[in-house]
């Protein structure tokens, strides 16, 4: 059966290889959308289906099995993508990104809420977000960016046991942050290029 497309209420499918659409052909996955601008392809991202598909019913994590405290007690940095740390903050590139460059900013301790922050804590972690936007900005030069937290799973915390801000560059032409959708769009550098990129910005 060939791959169908959601459209204004009517069918239609992506054409195989050789435009025909049969079940032997090869077809690349896609999903349209029509909007008051017409016809637009949704972010096709792959990788983060993992993320997607994790049982979403287990409680928060826990300092023992959270991926950023295992980053922060970590020493092998470039194992678990920390490319940056301060005496109460790291930045960790994220595994599942939306974007090049999504970086994630968090504190060493594991707190869930925003009102545990110390002063001293708050003060670290804007610095941090300052410093990287401004290695972001210099090694990929976006037009943008889109910075922000989310407080808890319904906000759409991955990790609500640990607070983390995103850091997501953006470029003219890309998908919209918030919702996903617009232009096809390719991530052109992979985690271990960008790793090395912002090590050696942050070095020099």
């Amino acid at each position: 059966m060939p791959l169908p497309v959601i459209g204004q209420g009517r069918p239609s499918f992506s054409p195989g290889e050789n435009g025909s659409g049969d079940r032997g052909s090869k077809f690349r996955p896609r999903t349209v959308l029509f909007t008051r601008r017409g016809a637009v392809d949704r972010l096709w991202a792959p990788w983060r289906l993992a993320y997607i598909t994790a049982p979403k019913d287990k409680p928060a994590a826990t300092g023992d099995d959270c991926f950023i405290c295992r980053g922060v007690a970590g020493t092998e940095d470039r194992a678990n993508l920390v490319v940056h740390r301060t005496e109460l903050s790291v930045v960790i590139l994220n595994l599942f990104p939306y974007n090049n460059g999504h970086l994630l900013v968090t504190p060493r301790a594991h707190k869930a809420r925003f009102d545990e922050l110390t002063p001293d804590e708050l003060v670290d972690i804007q610095l941090t977000l300052g410093k990287m936007i401004g290695a972001l900005e210099r090694r990929m030069k976006p037009d943008g960016f889109n910075v922000g937290l989310n407080l808890g799973r319904a906000a759409g915390a991955g990790v609500p046991g640990h607070l983390h801000w995103h850091i997501v560059p953006r470029w003219v032409g890309d998908s919209n942050f918030m919702t996903a959708v617009s232009d096809m769009r390719v991530l052109s550098q992979s985690l271990e290029a960008l790793y090395d990129l912002l090590v050696e910005e942050l070095r020099s």
